[in-house]
């Protein structure tokens, strides 16, 4: 018999999750590592996107607050929070979410979540006290949706403590419609990352939520106060391993405003328990129906595939993406979700902690992952904690490249250890077309050399110019918003899509673009990157070509083709009823 990786991992499934609770009891974080493959020469090839920092420039001025600065007592501080891309108004032009923790002692008064306004001239207004979003608590998450089906984006955030949801009224404002909607917790909980998803294909959005630790200030160990306290024999904060693990909740949107909580009988809460993170919801083996992905931090991550009749079937290890290629858990964070080889499946590409490689994942089209971590030369690049990701195409050449962000969880580690710095660079990973990637990080613009200890981001064309550019979540400083200043004249083609019978934000559904004898998938989500939510108009680069095919799948079942739309423009397409005129959309 031929041991495959995934022959390997299935092997391994039964010692792997006998040797949890041992690791529990070992370092706070995952201690797998990877050595970087040896960089292979520049290809001389000219990269035409480049970004720059305008995130002043463009009135995003406020300080994202998340615990100590020079240090860090409980991993409660070190976590932080993601951001999202949305059309808040409905006048065609991406506004910005962003989250905020605070302080342990002594909350800083501009500590809370930020609404900014898009201004479409290059500019925002904060309108958070005037949308009634100020908030200034432990925030983890947001994701994206609308769960009323009432032509409105809603969001949802997590929070240490009450996670809440957040009505939009149409008007410019929100309101909390946490307790009405079924949502309130009986016990304070961690909540991690969300999605929302229509699992069951009503037409309704339903709500699946990650949860990370079970944790409390008043029993919470201290640096170096036991093994799972140290890191590299520095006392750092503790966990996540020697903490309790979380639970995932699955919540069924009942058509009338209200969730009912279906973990159990929806085969969610009897999966092995995890530190949950990030939650990506895709039709990962395209049967029609969307699939739950979890990445896992220090645990084996979760892949709940749909039954397609309520229930799910957690398969992780069986389908390669739970565990590293030689059978070790890892510090998962962030996930990216694209089409990177451009073969019409969803891939998927995991961050991970510093000395361990970021992992990229090959779908094979029924939902069978293989690590191509190694072959992509992705593996090159081990330096970093990493966190929000993205398979997006970045210079518009019709191959999607990788994107992610980094920055510390130990500030006070590089005073003894200079090469684990707290604020690092971001880093691009240029599609090569040939299934391999080059990175690039000064080549890319000063938004990318730039350090910074970064957390969740977003990608978005927010100047509406047909590239994407990237919102970045930065720690006890104003965030960043990376201008794509792209050269060059590569053509592309956004899509809006409008569910009629589906969900109305159309989440969930699949888009395969055919261009040049090649197709790429493409797929709405309500959660990816690290604890965040991207621009809901799909993006695809064409390079030089002036027109492109679509197929798409919406989330309930219909499939529908469009021929020869020309390049250059965003489409609007709504369910059933082919092109529409698109909202408030102009170019400057």
């Amino acid at each position: 018999m031929t041991l495959t990786r995934r022959t390997f991992v299935r092997l391994s499934l039964g010692s792997a999750i006998s040797m949890t609770a041992e690791r529990l009891l070992a370092q706070g974080v995952s201690t797998h590592t990877a050595k970087p493959l040896p960089r292979q020469a520049p290809s001389g090839r000219p990269f035409n996107a480049h970004f720059v920092d305008v995130a002043s420039a463009a009135g995003l001025h406020a300080p994202v607050i998340y615990g100590g600065v020079e240090s860090k007592k409980y991993i409660l501080e070190a976590t932080g929070c993601g951001c999202a891309f949305l059309d808040y108004d409905n006048d065609g032009w991406m506004d910005i979410f962003l989250l905020s923790g605070t302080r342990l002692e002594g909350a800083p008064v501009d500590a809370s979540n930020r609404l900014y306004k898009n201004n479409r001239d290059g500019t925002f207004t904060d309108v958070t006290e005037k949308a009634g979003l100020r908030a200034a608590d432990w925030a983890s998450a947001v994701c994206i949706g609308d769960y009323n089906n009432d032509g409105f984006e809603d969001i949802f955030c997590t929070y240490y403590g009450q996670n809440v949801l957040y009505r939009n009224n149409g008007d410019g404002t929100f309101s909390d419609v946490t307790k009405t909607a079924g949502l309130l917790n009986e016990q304070p909980r961690w909540g991690a990352g969300c999605s929302f998803l229509d699992y069951n294909r009503d037409g309704n959005l339903d709500l699946f939520v990650s949860n990370y630790v079970r944790f409390s200030i008043e029993h919470a160990p201290v640096p170096g106060e036991n093994t799972n306290c140290n890191w590299k024999g520095i006392p750092v904060e503790c966990g996540p391993r020697g903490l309790p693990t979380g639970k995932n909740s699955l919540y069924r949107n009942n058509g009338d405003g209200t969730f009912t909580d279906v973990s159990r009988p929806a085969g969610i809460a009897q999966a092995t328990q995890s530190y949950g993170m990030t939650v990506v919801a895709a039709d990962l083996d395209e049967d029609g129906w969307p699939d739950i992905y979890v990445a896992c931090d220090s645990t084996p991550s979760l892949l709940f595939m749909n039954n397609r009749d309520g229930t799910f079937r957690e398969e992780g290890v069986l389908r390669g993406v739970a565990l590293s290629d030689d059978g070790t858990e890892q510090a998962g964070m962030g996930v990216g979700i694209g089409d990177y080889d451009l073969d019409g499946h969803l891939d998927l590409f995991k961050t991970h902690f510093a000395d361990d490689a970021n992992v990229l994942y090959r779908n094979d089209g029924k939902g069978n992952f293989d690590d191509v971590t190694r072959t992509s030369r992705v593996g090159v690049e081990t330096r970093y904690v990493c966190w929000g990701a993205g398979i997006v195409d970045l210079d518009n050449d019709g191959h999607p490249d990788l994107f992610f962000v980094t920055g510390n969880v130990y500030p006070e580690v590089e005073r003894k250890l200079p090469q684990y710095a707290n604020k690092t660079p971001r880093a691009v990973f240029r599609n090569l077309g040939n299934h391999t990637f080059e990175e690039l990080i000064e080549v890319a613009g000063p938004g990318v050399a730039d350090a910074h200890c970064s957390r969740g981001c977003a990608f978005g064309d927010f100047d509406n110019d047909g590239d994407i550019d990237v919102l970045i979540v930065n720690l006890n400083e104003p965030p960043s918003l990376l201008r794509n200043d792209l050269g060059g004249k590569q053509n592309w083609i956004k899509v809006k899509l409008e569910g009629v019978k589906s969900n109305r934000s159309a989440i969930g559904a699949r888009v395969l673009a055919h261009y040049g004898g090649k197709t790429q998938a493409h797929t709405v989500l309500s959660q990816s990157s690290f604890y965040s939510c991207n621009d809901p108009r799909l993006h695809f680069g064409l390079g030089g070509l002036t027109s492109a095919d679509l197929d798409v799948y919406w989330p309930n079942g219909l499939h529908e083709t469009f021929k020869h739309l020309p390049t250059n423009q965003l489409i609007t397409l709504r369910e059933g009823a082919g092109r529409v005129p698109n909202r408030g959309w102009s170019k400057t």
